[in-house]
């Protein structure tokens, strides 16, 4: 099975740009997209013709700002997860059989020490709840933007955001704790300390083409998966928003 994450930065953005057009070479089985910044009523229609058959959507809120998406080819048990006040449409919790997949748009701490509080109270609850869910045998697998690079190697000038968040050390430490729970980071796992390998890049300074990024978005999946997981891909040639698709390939 071919799971796919994506922060399109703005679905209806991508729509006109034509920006899923890598789908039919690409083929997944499941398509998390994360701030999709439009409403469950305003979704465009072109979305419900790409060939998944399963859509739900979380938008939060607030118009026009973040919102989660996903797009499957089989059948879940989906919903809102509730480990959380998800008044921003963070999250949609996916189950079937023994897993649980989470499609998920981690918060951004950077516009100041309420957001930063408010992300770190996010993570803490996350990593409680799904800890208890490998406690009750579970498969938990969740994907997204993290919105935190965890090593030096995972972005291209760390000593100039050593006091940036997304960088910031008890946003990296949290990650650290994930691990320490069982949790793999399956690009790691599958590719060791390969460098220069990103999944954001700023809008500014003609970044992307310079290869200046942060690696931010994410495949976790929990010990008890591990003999199952058979890759995991960065699939960087794709443009259309400021980050770009990640994936597994995964026996479920």
């Amino acid at each position: 099975m071919k799971l796919i994450s994506w922060n399109v930065n703005g679905l209806r953005a991508v729509v006109g740009k034509d920006a899923f057009a890598w789908l039919g070479e690409q083929n997944p089985d499941f398509l998390g997209l994360q701030e999709i910044k439009v409403s469950a009523d305003k979704v465009p229609s072109e979305v419900y013709n790409l060939g998944f058959e399963n859509i739900s959507v979380n938008s939060g809120l607030r118009a026009g700002y973040s919102g989660v998406m996903s797009l499957a080819k089989f059948e879940s048990a989906s919903f809102k997860s509730q480990f959380f006040d998800d008044d921003e449409g963070r999250v949609l919790e996916h189950r079937f059989g023994d897993i649980v997949l989470f499609n998920i748009y981690f918060p951004n701490g950077q516009s100041g020490d309420d957001r930063l509080s408010y992300k770190m109270k996010f993570y803490d609850k996350f990593l409680a709840y799904i800890n208890e869910l490998t406690k009750q045998g579970k498969g938990v697998i969740f994907c997204g933007d993290v919105n935190t690079a965890h090593r030096e190697i995972d972005l291209k000038n760390p000593k100039s955001n050593a006091k940036t968040s997304g960088f910031l050390p008890e946003e990296r430490a949290w990650i650290d704790r994930v691990l320490e729970s069982g949790f793999i980071d399956t690009f790691r796992f599958i590719h060791g300390d390969v460098s220069d390998a990103y999944s954001w890049w700023s809008y500014r300074f003609n970044a992307r083409a310079k290869n200046v990024g942060w690696r931010i978005d994410y495949f976790f999946i929990s010990q008890n998966l591990k003999s199952r997981l058979k890759d995991a891909f960065i699939l960087s040639d794709i443009t259309g928003s400021d980050h770009c698709p990640v994936g597994i390939e995964i026996e479920l």
